[in-house]
């Protein structure tokens, strides 16, 4: 649980972060931070169409091996 105010907030049942931040930038855009012992590991937006339709998750971080990674996964309403 937390709130759309930036602030970290813990994070249960996941071994890989212990922490979540995620800030409301507009009524279709929230960003957000995934944290494990106070470093950032990942960082994304999630962005809802104006239509309300489409969802875009966009993250980027480092893997545990140190690699750079990037993600972009586009979700459509049926």
């Amino acid at each position: 649980m937390g709130k759309f105010d930036g602030k970290d907030y813990p994070v249960t049942g996941d071994s890989t972060s212990d922490a979540r931040a995620v800030t409301k930038v507009d009524d279709h855009t929230l960003t957000f931070s995934v944290k494990k012992g106070g470093k950032v590991l990942f960082t994304g937006s999630i962005v809802l169409s104006a239509d309300g339709k489409t969802r875009t998750v966009t993250i980027e971080g480092t893997d545990s091996a140190g690699k750079k990674i990037t993600s972009t996964a586009v979700y459509d309403k049926q």
